[in-house]
């Protein structure tokens, strides 16, 4: 793999800010920053990190809490989700207040995402899959010749992202897996938003939710 990934972990909700970046030229971009912008920092500054973008997978405010205010530290555009999430990213502090969690903003991203579209990190080409059904506009990014997919909360290893928040849909999330997401092929490795990362044939196989068996 010509890319690399660091794992940052954020929030009361411990969800994983990736950092994912060349390993030689060491630029890359920041995908969910849902909070903590300091540690967040340190770990780009730790790693010698030059960030082009921040993505984000879908709006939910462990993902994308710190997403406004990592872009005016490092003068880089916000990318995703899928429009269909804006209401859950212009309602980040007041959710964020009713779970007692400091310091997280609405986020504003510069550039809305669809189904087809198409992301860079240093020059690797990513797709881009619209997931709903865990949040209405739920985004994947993926490489094929990289065999990695980002999935932000649409599987995990051995669960699915919970449905019964606003917008959620377990049917329509359990579909997209199946049409999308496993057709991506069994080799393809995930990191997901919380836990440990996986391999899609794994899952495809053993996942209770959503696998051959389920």
């Amino acid at each position: 793999m010509a890319l690399k990934a660091a794992i940052v972990p954020v929030t009361p909700f411990e969800q994983n800010c990736t950092l994912l970046f060349h390993e030689t030229s060491k630029r890359g971009v920041v995908v969910d920053p849902g909070g903590d912008l300091e540690r967040i920092q340190a770990a780009i500054s730790e790693l010698g990190l030059t960030i082009d973008e921040i993505w984000l997978t879908h709006g939910h405010l462990d993902h994308a809490g710190a997403a406004d205010a990592l872009k005016a530290a490092l003068g880089v555009k916000i990318t995703g989700p899928h429009l269909a999430d804006k209401p859950l990213l212009d309602n980040i502090a007041k959710q964020a207040a009713s779970y007692g969690v400091a310091g997280l903003d609405n986020a504003t991203p510069d550039r809305w995402l669809n189904e087809g579209d198409t992301v860079a990190c240093a020059g690797v080409v990513f797709q881009v899959l619209h997931v709903p059904g865990h949040s209405p506009g739920s985004v994947i990014f993926y490489n094929t010749d990289e065999g990695l997919a980002l999935v932000g909360d649409v599987i995990f290893q051995g669960s699915v992202g919970r449905t019964d928040l606003p917008g959620g849909n377990t049917q329509q999330l359990i579909e997209g897996i199946r049409a999308k997401v496993f057709p991506l092929g069994d080799e393809m490795v995930f990191i997901c938003g919380h836990g440990p990362a996986g391999q899609l044939g794994v899952e495809r196989q053993t996942n209770p939710f959503c696998g051959d068996a389920a």
